[in-house]
Order: C-alpha cells, then sequence, then structure tokens
C-alpha cells in the first residue's frame, strides 16, 4: 500500500477524540527513581506539546498535540497519587515493594527480578509491577521459602535465594 494512503487515513483521524489512558486503581507505589521518571516524562511531554502547539496550521502537529496532552493528563494524575517508597525503609529480609530478588525456579535456573512501581515496569530490565502475579506470589517472603508463581502457562515453583534492596540514586 502507498504510504500516501497511510498518512491520508492519518489526516482523517485527525480530528477524531483520542481515548483517555485508563488509571489504574491499585495504590501509585513508585520509588524514588520512579518519581523521577514519571517527572521526566511529563517534562519531555510538555516540552513536545509546546513544540507542536507552534505549528498551528499542521493537522499531523495538532493530532501529536492532542496526543500530548492527553498523556500529561495520564502522567500528572499519576504523579500527584504517587506514594514514594524508599527501598532503604523496607525489612531486610523479607520481600517488599523495592526488593530485588534472587530466584531457583523448579529447572534449576536463576532469575533476579526487581519490584517496581506499574509505571515503572519493564520486561526488558527485570522489572516487574508489584501488583504483577510474580510480585504478589513473593511479596511477603524471605529468602529460602519455596513459593508457588501462577501463571496461564502453568504453575512454577520458585525458591528465593536472596533479598536486596538497592541504593536509590535519582
Amino acid at each position: 500500500m502507498s504510504r500516501a494512503f497511510l498518512n491520508e487515513d492519518k489526516f482523517e483521524q485527525a480530528g477524531d477524540e483520542l481515548v483517555e489512558r485508563p488509571i489504574s486503581p491499585h495504590p501509585n507505589y513508585v520509588t524514588p527513581a520512579g518519581l523521577k521518571q514519571l517527572q521526566d516524562k511529563a517534562l519531555r511531554l510538555e516540552m513536545l506539546r509546546s513544540q507542536l502547539a507552534a505549528k498551528k496550521d499542521d493537522p499531523f502537529a495538532l493530532q501529536g498535540k492532542a496526543e500530548a496532552e492527553r498523556d500529561l493528563r495520564y502522567y500528572a494524575a499519576r504523579l500527584e497519587s504517587a506514594i514514594v517508597v524508599d527501598p532503604a525503609s523496607q525489612p531486610e529480609h523479607e520481600v517488599r515493594f523495592g526488593a530485588c530478588v534472587s530466584l531457583e525456579d523448579e529447572n534449576g535456573d536463576h532469575h533476579q527480578y526487581a519490584i517496581v512501581g506499574e509505571d515503572e515496569a519493564d520486561v526488558a530490565q527485570n522489572k516487574v509491577s508489584w501488583v504483577s502475579p510474580l510480585a504478589r506470589a513473593l511479596i511477603g517472603h524471605r529468602v529460602g521459602d519455596l513459593v508457588k508463581w501462577r501463571r496461564p502457562a502453568g504453575d512454577m515453583e520458585l525458591e528465593i535465594t536472596e533479598i536486596y534492596y538497592p541504593k536509590e540514586t535519582v
């Protein structure tokens, strides 16, 4: 398909109303680094919105501005509801919010995950949301505990081999 047709489709959508980004019903726990990520994202969106606002005659810029404003509303709400939890204040020997947890699965494979806020979660960096099934299975347990991770692919037993809380550098 010609790129011109794709751009026409986008042009026709330029006047459509955007759907708001859903806000989680869970408490918005964040690490200090997660709070900084939220603040940085809001700042970048504010700068983008300002740049796009200057292009008043460009329908694509108007659509981009509308998207940036929608995302700014989301990040403003997330910043307003943020509950900062310093990992250093957590109990050292128990898995809680902010913990880095080393695990051994039933196949003998080793894994490490950090339990973070919903907006901080990043599978590529082994950061899981505190409301994820894995984090929920781990929270409250200690080194040596066996936990059952209930997954769609089947339950897996994990042994907690290490718990530590990183020193936050923001």
